[in-house]
């Protein structure tokens, strides 16, 4: 049997004004994020329910969440294989589905990520960056718990020549 690790978070909301939840329409969604020893982090629901558009969802950071883990998997690999990785970044995009009765759930995550390594465009490149990616999702402790597909879409580049991170 393998480590158990514990994960502590706060959760304070901080939105209940004059009335509280008076009704549906008088209390704000507003709230924060803690963990000790670590910066707050300025939460809100969906602008869709009554959320502040200017700070992180529940569902930013699942989303989130799943694509670090995908990304911190990936590097581990990566170096394990002797793949020296100079850029790295993503941009996943989560779809929710939400029923006539208000409740809902994720039903697909999609992962971007744009890799720029070192290599000359070696020969069998891609495949190699493909199978770091399956390493990675296959190890990834929040891939591992959800229970709708994940989708790794991934764009390789070779740093030789390479100025900056990949922008499409």
């Amino acid at each position: 049997m393998g480590a158990f690790h514990s994960y502590t978070t706060a959760i304070t909301w901080t939105g209940a004004g004059a009335e509280g939840t008076a009704s549906y329409t008088s209390y704000s969604r507003d709230h924060i994020v803690g963990a000790a020893g670590k910066a707050d982090i300025l939460a809100s629901a969906d602008p869709a329910f009554r959320g502040d558009p200017a700070r992180h969802t529940p569902e930013d950071l699942f989303v989130a969440s799943l694509a670090q883990c995908h990304m911190l998997w990936f590097l581990h690999m990566a170096a394990s294989s002797g793949v020296v990785v100079r850029s790295y970044t993503d941009t996943a995009v989560g779809t929710m589905r939400v029923e006539s009765a208000g409740a809902g759930q994720f039903t697909e995550i999609e992962l971007h990520p744009h890799v720029i390594i070192d290599d000359d465009d070696a020969p069998g490149r891609d495949a190699l960056v493909a199978g770091l990616h399956e390493r990675a999702h296959a190890h990834c402790f929040i891939s591992r718990s959800v229970n709708f597909p994940v989708y790794i879409i991934p764009v390789v580049r070779s740093s030789v020549g390479a100025s900056q991170a990949p922008t499409d």
